[in-house]
């Protein structure tokens, strides 16, 4: 007896494809609590987005293709791994799925991603072509975030970016001896570094294309790297590179090669989330709060701390600095204590502008928690 296997069609791609897109987190789009991804019309994937006001919304977001050549050990989609049905969207299907949910206002964008089907410019043509269809005969001008496939050609890369309003490229692990232990069939360097760089220098200030949002992700836990290395690096990547944003991702074990170190970390799921969160707070940190690289606190095998935040960790090694004056202090002294951030450091400033002495953060809305972890650390 045959088995005849038929073609999935355009609903039963959009399962499969934009499911599997959930590894890539490098648009803001996240699944922190309770895997807040919506199940929307045909089986199509949407994902919350923070928007630059800070509000939250969601994204289409879809591969265009889960078939790969490439054998990254951490991904369930990596060439020979064969758990999950192979598919590929045309550039039209994509049109076709996405202006729905636009027009209906149910997203504000679209984000597509996709695996290494063919050469790294094969796979990003799908893409371009997508993306110059909605441009250009579609008149679409809403978000627009497009990956940047390791390897890509400059030419494929200045395309993506004169069409995109935010673009990523995965650094996946600090240093190329981390990035060994992921893959055997991509360069570092090349595939990685060198595309980087030509992003950085194409949307740095005063470049042809500096309106465009430049990401990275790392993938943490799945190599053996410490938090040192991976802060190491993304002080390096905002400080040379300008990009605009940088995520991690927790490995999921289970899903990599069996000779992955994360899939032998004796880490459980509830540290390596942990783990991910304290990352953000740092990069938080070195983007909003003042902080260098080389101020992070790390505990004695190199990592941060779980049981505290990393602000705290370094408040507490550096006693010298505290209390702080909430009357008198300028604003990056007031930025370094626990319990404030930015927009409450900006609330005391006006207050002690417009003339009025503080007696107690309540003036200032801070309540609760954080009032009471920010007395710990001050005097008024």
């Amino acid at each position: 007896m045959v088995t005849v296997r038929t073609a999935p069609d355009l609903q039963a791609k959009l399962g499969i494809l934009s499911a599997d897109a959930q590894y890539d987190l490098s648009c803001a789009c996240s699944c922190a609590t309770g895997d807040p991804r919506r199940r929307g019309l045909d089986n199509r994937w949407l994902y919350p987005v923070t928007l630059q006001n800070g509000g939250r919304s969601l994204m289409f977001k879809t591969l265009v293709s889960n078939a790969c050549a490439n054998d990254c050990k951490y991904c369930p989609l990596r060439a020979g791994h064969d758990s999950t049905p192979r598919c590929s969207l045309a550039p039209e299907e994509i049109v076709r799925a996405f202006l729905p949910y636009w027009r209906s206002g149910q997203v504000v964008g679209l984000f597509l991603t996709s695996g290494v089907c063919g050469t790294p410019d094969v796979a990003m043509e799908r893409m371009l072509a997508a993306a110059e269809i909605l441009r250009r005969r579609e008149r679409f001008r809403g978000i627009l975030h497009l990956k940047i496939i390791p390897g890509a050609s400059d030419a494929a890369i200045q395309r993506a970016l004169a069409l995109a309003s935010g673009v990523s490229l995965n650094i996946e692990t600090a240093g190329a001896e981390r990035f060994a232990q992921l893959t055997a069939r991509k360069d570092y360097l090349q595939s990685v570094i060198a595309p980087l760089k030509r992003i950085a220098a194409l949307t740095a200030k005063g470049a042809p294309y500096e309106r465009v949002k430049t990401s990275t992700q790392f993938v943490v836990g799945a190599a053996d790297e410490t938090d040192r290395e991976i802060v190491r690096y993304v002080g390096g990547l905002y400080g040379r590179l300008g990009l605009r944003g940088i995520y991690f991702s927790a490995y999921q074990r289970g899903l990599g090669d069996p000779s992955l170190p994360g899939e032998n970390s004796s880490a459980t799921n509830a540290e390596l989330l942990a783990r991910e969160h304290r990352l953000y707070q740092t990069d938080y940190l070195l983007r909003k709060y003042g902080f260098g690289a080389d101020e992070i606190g790390f505990d004695g095998a190199g990592n941060l701390p779980l049981d505290v935040d990393p602000k705290e960790f370094w408040a507490r090694r550096h006693p010298e600095r505290f209390p702080v004056d909430v009357n008198r202090a300028d604003k990056a002294e007031l930025l370094r204590v626990p319990g404030l951030g930015p927009l409450t450091v900006k609330r005391i400033l006006a207050a002690r502008k417009s003339g009025g002495r503080l007696g107690g953060f309540e003036s200032v809305g801070l309540r609760g928690a954080r009032a009471r972890k920010a007395a710990a650390w001050t005097t008024f």
